[in-house]
């Protein structure tokens, strides 16, 4: 009997093994972490750094920080639905690290004010992005692309093209760690803490989702459909007027190039990470697996030394890889 007992108790804790196992391959976000956790290990197969497996590990974490913060931005942008997408990250970036930095002028007193001009120009940008968008009627894509080029200007009529430095106490800051992780990591877990909040906890994010589903029976059940779209732009140029500070302290100054590689990896970050193209279904844990593995693939590629160009082709095959083996599951986390 005893024996019959613990042969049944064996079987179920098999067959619950199994469903975890097959529940957690259904989540959009495991394909990701998967393909992070595979990189890693091929990149510490040749890679020499001091620290090892750990000092990897802190760089992908610092780098993948800027992704995640501007990913969710995006992020929520893209749950709106098909067609929904900001062009003007990294124009809206560079302006807002630009006109901080220069405001600061290397002096620590200054830090918080340099802070909210940077969140202020971020909320200039999303006012302006949504004022095309809702008053104009031109599509997002090309009212965010149109105005990027404006803001992009705005920041090169600022600087003159110099590199402006940042109070040391803030490169402290971003270059710096506590207990032993980046603080640009802490502040990018804060961030999406409070996304996953809104998202998965509060009205406003059942909102975002619903509007993303279908607009019209979104509007027809009491959604205030044109109010959450202006608070997603507004929340995700902020959020990029947030990362342009950031990452102007942590490079040690504000350039015009500073935001351009964000544009597409804001993008690709959200996709990556299981949240649906087609809007309606987002995923925070996801962001962080997708930036973790696209800083990772880079250094795994250069590691093993392959030319600029077969990076690119291999780093879009398993991209594609990626999103393909993410698409056969559900949405939901």
């Amino acid at each position: 009997m005893n024996m019959l007992t613990r042969n049944n108790r064996l079987q179920i804790a098999k067959r619950g093994f199994k469903d975890l196992v097959g529940a957690m391959l259904r989540k959009p976000w495991i394909w990701a972490y998967l393909a992070a956790g595979i990189t890693y290990l091929a990149t510490l197969l040749v890679v020499s750094i001091g620290g090892g497996a750990w000092a990897l590990l802190y760089a992908a974490l610092t780098f993948a920080s800027f992704a995640v913060i501007v990913g969710v931005g995006q992020m929520f942008v893209i749950t709106l639905g098909p067609g929904n997408v900001d062009l003007s990250i990294p124009a809206t970036m560079t302006l807002a690290g630009t006109l901080a930095l220069k405001f600061m002028e290397t002096d620590g007193a200054l830090v918080l004010p340099g802070l909210l001009i940077a969140l202020g120009v971020g909320l200039a940008c999303g006012l302006f992005n949504f004022s095309l968008i809702l008053l104009l009627r031109i599509p997002p894509i090309i009212a965010t692309l149109s105005s990027s080029f404006l803001f992009q200007s705005l920041a090169i009529w600022s600087n003159r093209g110099l590199r402006i430095k940042p109070p040391q106490i803030l490169a402290d800051f971003t270059t710096g760690g506590t207990f032993g992780i980046p603080n640009a990591a802490l502040v990018a877990l804060l961030v999406s803490i409070l996304a996953w909040f809104v998202l998965e906890k509060a009205i406003v994010g059942r909102w975002i989702s619903a509007a993303g589903q279908n607009s019209r029976a979104a509007r027809l059940g009491g959604v205030p459909v044109n109010a959450v779209r202006f608070g997603v732009y507004l929340s995700c140029a902020v959020l990029a007027g947030f990362t342009g500070f950031m990452l102007a302290n942590f490079s040690g100054g504000a350039n015009l190039n500073m935001g351009a590689e964000y544009m597409l990896m804001s993008i690709a970050v959200v996709v990556i990470g299981g949240s649906s193209i087609a809007g309606g279904n987002s995923n925070v844990p996801g962001i962080w697996a997708a930036a973790l593995f696209m800083f990772l693939i880079v250094s795994m590629l250069n590691s093993y030394g392959f030319g600029a160009g077969v990076r690119l082709i291999l780093t879009g095959m398993i991209i594609v890889s990626v999103v393909a083996l993410a698409s056969k599951r559900g949405h939901k986390i």
